[in-house]
């Protein structure tokens, strides 16, 4: 795959990233079918497979259960072929989330996310919004402490995964990654991720087949048709739908 530009600091992703959203928790999702979660062997199996299509952007976060701590286990060894994301603020345990913006529980959040993934650095760090993002934004140490470990090295860039189009607005003075909701079906963002490229500000889109609703085959020649989506995160089990998925890309 020819990788694309992910913003203004040279930071380069495939077209097509991996969301390990799958690989930790299968309660309290949304997609429109249920899965079991994979062993420890499959998994493995998986994220090499991942790697070895030429994605190298894989998205993560604290909430996906066991997501962080089985990639460190399994690609800690090939860990300089990936871009790696993951996330501060939300944690699912016992079946439901929690969330907590403060300074102490993001660097906390940080700590146990490089000990899994078993990292000296995050290469991507964004802020797991609620929804409530121009309160998260303005009302809390969020901004500040990722800026903050950004300078101290821990991470090399950072940004918001938001809801809202008033936040992803909101964060364009400081982010370098904006991570948005993007398909044929919710085209709301389109504005703020024009703004956002002229600003050097790269964009990551989630749910770009919305959750397993929409054909890949269209949904990601929608997706990447604006040449300022950096990539599409897709979370899949099944590698041949990944590979599908890369083919797609390569052919727009």
């Amino acid at each position: 795959m020819v990788h694309r530009r992910l913003g203004a600091r040279g930071l380069r992703v495939s077209p097509v990233g991996f969301g390990a959203f799958k690989i930790g928790r299968n309660v309290g999702v949304k997609y429109p079918n249920d899965y079991e979660l994979p062993d420890a062997q499959s998994v493995q199996r998986l994220l090499e497979g991942v790697l070895d299509l030429g994605i190298n952007l894989i998205d993560t976060a604290p909430a996906y259960g066991l997501s962080e701590e089985r990639l460190g286990r399994a690609l800690a060894p090939r860990r300089g072929e990936f871009v790696l994301s993951t996330k501060v603020g939300e944690v699912f345990e016992e079946g439901r989330s929690t969330y907590d913006y403060s300074a102490a529980a993001i660097r906390a959040s940080v700590k146990r996310s490089l000990r899994r993934l078993r990292t000296d650095v995050i290469d991507i760090l964004f802020i797991h919004s609620d929804g409530r993002d121009l309160e998260i934004l303005d009302q809390t140490d969020a901004v500040e402490t990722l800026l903050a470990l950004r300078e101290s090295g821990e991470a090399r860039f950072v940004g918001l995964s938001g809801k809202t189009i008033e936040g992803a607005r909101a964060a364009l003075p400081w982010a370098d990654v904006l991570m948005v909701e993007y398909h044929r079906e919710d085209r709301s963002h389109e504005g703020v991720i024009a703004e956002a490229a002229e600003a050097g500000v790269g964009i990551v889109v989630k749910k770009p087949l919305a959750s397993g609703h929409l054909p890949a085959e269209e949904a990601l020649r929608f997706v990447l048709a604006n040449e300022a989506v950096g990539s599409a995160v897709i979370g899949s089990l099944n590698l041949a739908h990944l590979r599908d998925s890369v083919a797609i890309a390569a052919r727009r």
